[in-house]
């Protein structure tokens, strides 16, 4: 299965996924409107075993059958290990 990657130039890291280039038709109006100016960056094949960054990808593909299209938005502070404070302050 082929997903376009689109990224929300409103939200900082998020990103849309599509099964179709520039197919935003099932994504609500409201949800469309906060995110603003969508501007593609990746075309990516979600073949069964395919890894992606920080998407599952049988989540994506699962998302994409049901609703049309997956949302990745980004990662929480509280799972992020960067922004913790390690006591290493200088």
């Amino acid at each position: 299965m082929q997903a376009f990657v689109y990224k929300s130039l409103k939200k900082a890291d998020t990103y849309v996924y599509v099964a179709g280039r520039d197919d935003f038709g099932r994504i609500a109006a409201p949800l469309r409107s906060e995110l603003g100016e969508l501007r593609f960056v990746l075309e990516v094949a979600l073949d069964p075993g395919r890894r992606l960054a920080r998407e599952d990808a049988d989540v994506v593909r699962a998302n994409l059958v049901a609703r049309g299209f997956h949302l990745q938005m980004p990662p929480r502070a509280d799972v992020d290990p960067l922004t913790d404070d390690w006591g290493t302050d200088a």
